[in-house]
């Protein structure tokens, strides 16, 4: 279960895929600018991770043999990563996604159904500062990437537009 947030413009998927089929250096040095441009996001997404959600998160706990917790606010941290996606059935392409499996879960636990970890959070959220669950929103990295996304848009509007006019002139 990873929690992910994405920024979409659309035209990207093929300008990526374009640049790969000219020179892949190209397409890592696009994919290296636009992780550039996206770092205050990504940033914004691993500075949300500042409390300690629930006094329970701390103990260990797996299912069926995979390590789900602890909860730890520094690997909650360095779960938040960028990915590129330009598959043809892809939402986004530009993903900012919570890959620490603990942090996942106390991102989406009662978002689609109601369960006791979901309402136990939900009860803590005001007084630690975190959003409430609701469909298709996650509690923390969700609110703080859409924060920071406005400031990123224009710059990565911007490299796109060269460089799905930089595709067209080659191919």
């Amino acid at each position: 279960m990873t929690a992910s947030a994405s920024i979409q413009i659309v035209g990207v998927k093929e300008a990526i895929n374009g640049l790969h089929k000219i020179d892949p250096q190209l397409q890592k040095d696009f994919k290296a600018e636009a992780t550039a441009i996206a770092q205050p996001a990504i940033d914004a997404g691993k500075t949300a991770y500042s409390q300690f959600p629930l006094s329970g998160m701390k103990y260990r706990w797996s299912d069926r043999g995979r390590k789900i917790f602890p909860f730890t606010i520094s690997s909650a941290q360095a779960g938040v990563k960028m990915r590129f996606d330009t598959r043809r059935n892809a939402i986004g392409v530009i993903l900012i996604e919570q890959k620490n499996p603990a942090a996942a879960v106390f991102e989406g636990a009662g978002r689609k159904d109601t369960n006791r970890l979901g309402t136990s959070l939900d009860a803590v959220s005001p007084e630690r500062g975190f959003a409430m669950a609701m469909p298709g929103r996650t509690r923390l990295i969700g609110p703080a990437v859409y924060k920071a996304k406005r400031g990123i848009e224009r710059e990565m509007e911007k490299m796109i537009l060269l460089t799905i006019k930089e595709v067209q002139k080659e191919l």
